[in-house]
């Protein structure tokens, strides 16, 4: 077996996903480790990069990802027999306990308060989201309290976890500053509006189109997929949808691109509690790219924008504020392009993956000198 040696589960994420391996298992192929990743897609086994990616096949619903897509992830996590396994997945936290019991090193990585994300699942009866997210939230921390290390997507899901295993730290998704060049003068870019990511309700689709009645010669480039069929319907059906260009999904150079040409960017989600500790990725791509943000008013991220005045917070279900918002920043070329540099900046000092892998390959390191 070679001497560190990686191995990252998952058995609901992409193979490409930016967090597991754009960021994570790439970083970790760079700097040596040997560095594999189990994966339920259907797409067959690959390798890039270094990487080497298996397969176990996709299952026809969520029931059959929980169950058996799981099973035969963990069935694979035992072939590879690495040094460290790395879950990304809660259904696979049963299996991260039977490969302690075999002597590994098992990293569970908290993308989500998973029990505070329940309460908000718009398919699940309200009393019966309330018993899931309790159960769980006592097997969480059952099991959390076993593992090896917890690594968490943000400040407040780590100081929850700390609680529960004292070898717990955040690894932040910050932008790589690698992904985007920002040379491209303020007048080269278009009175555009730029919203990145899934489509939905909770995440202010209705209201950001809204807003669009309140801008004059502004257009709203949307990036991302639908979640929901019936908001799709809805939104297309205003009268501002006509100063939508919607680009559907995008690949990270697409993205890259189009928040390049745009003068600001929109990260209006609802007050929903599983959001008003978060840092949703978008918000530091928007500023990575050098643009202005335009951000829901939770304290947590108002707090974020103020220190570095890198943008403006409103009511997220305000469409006249967004509206007014994207308005004055689209208006004032002067103000919209510092507001630009001082996100850049802040991205370039506090809030970078280089920051946040070095926490990831300390705690790596740790734990094969502690095996």
């Amino acid at each position: 077996m070679i001497e560190k040696s990686i191995c990252h589960l998952t058995s609901a994420h992409a193979r490409g996903d930016t967090r597991i391996f754009v960021k994570q298992c790439k970083s970790l192929a760079k700097e040596g480790f040997d560095t594999s990743l189990i994966v339920a897609d259907g797409l067959g086994n690959s390798e890039e990069e270094d990487i080497v990616v298996f397969d176990v096949g996709k299952s026809k619903s969520r029931i059959g990802r929980i169950f058996k897509s799981a099973r035969k992830v963990y069935h694979k996590a035992l072939e590879v027999d690495a040094d460290i396994y790395h879950l990304h997945d809660p259904e696979l936290i049963p299996y991260g306990l039977k490969l302690l019991k075999r002597g590994k090193k098992v990293v569970f990585d908290a993308h989500e308060d998973l029990p505070m994300q329940i309460l908000s699942k718009y398919y699940l009866n309200k009393y019966v989201a309330h018993i899931l997210s309790r159960v769980v939230r006592k097997y969480e921390s059952y099991a959390c309290s076993k593992m090896s290390a917890v690594v968490a997507a943000t400040p407040f899901i780590r100081n929850k976890f700390l609680k529960i295993n004292s070898n717990t730290i955040d690894v932040n998704n910050y932008p790589k500053l690698s992904e985007i060049d920002t040379k491209v003068s303020w007048s080269e870019k278009k009175n555009s509006a730029v919203y990145i990511g899934g489509i939905a309700k909770i995440r202010g689709i209705r209201e950001i189109v809204k807003a669009l009645e309140y801008t004059k010669g502004v257009r709203l480039d949307l990036a991302g997929s639908f979640i929901n069929d019936d908001i799709e319907s809805e939104v297309k059906g205003y009268p501002q949808w006509s100063k939508v260009v919607e680009h559907g999904y995008l690949n990270r150079k697409s993205v890259a691109d189009l928040l390049l040409q745009s003068k600001v960017g929109l990260v209006t989600l609802y007050p929903q509690k599983n959001y008003l500790d978060s840092l949703p990725v978008k918000m530091f791509e928007y500023m990575n790219a050098g643009i202005p943000v335009i951000a829901s008013n939770f304290s947590y991220w108002n707090s974020i924008i103020e220190e570095n005045i890198c943008g403006v917070t409103v009511d997220p279900l305000d469409s006249k504020a967004i509206g007014e918002a994207i308005g004055t920043i689209i208006s004032n070329d002067v103000l919209a392009e510092e507001m630009g540099k001082n996100g850049r900046q802040a991205i370039l000092t506090k809030y970078n993956w280089s920051i946040e892998f070095d926490k990831l390959r300390v705690l790596y390191q740790d734990l094969l000198e502690n095996k």
